[in-house]
């Protein structure tokens, strides 16, 4: 396998891991590997990284957020 072919693995502080079942749905959100909170918006996702003390510049870029099971707009369970 060449590094070309190699998936991309982001290297990003934040990961918004899937839906979970709650009323409301949330996402729980990891800073380093550490559970920091559970989102239930994107700005959720915001203001947790703020009161961790790391502004998150865009939401879309993989090197500051990765998105598990969905995106920024994945918020309800199918």
């Amino acid at each position: 396998m060449t590094e070309g072919s190699a998936p991309h693995i982001s290297p990003a502080r934040f990961t918004v891991l899937g839906v979970q079942p709650g009323d409301p749905p949330f996402r729980i959100v990891e800073l380093d590997g550490e559970i920091v909170g559970r989102a239930t918006s994107m700005t959720d996702v915001l203001l947790i990284a703020a009161e961790a003390g790391v502004t998150i510049h865009d939401l879309d870029d993989l090197d500051e957020v990765r998105w598990v099971s969905g995106g920024k707009f994945h918020w309800t369970l199918p």
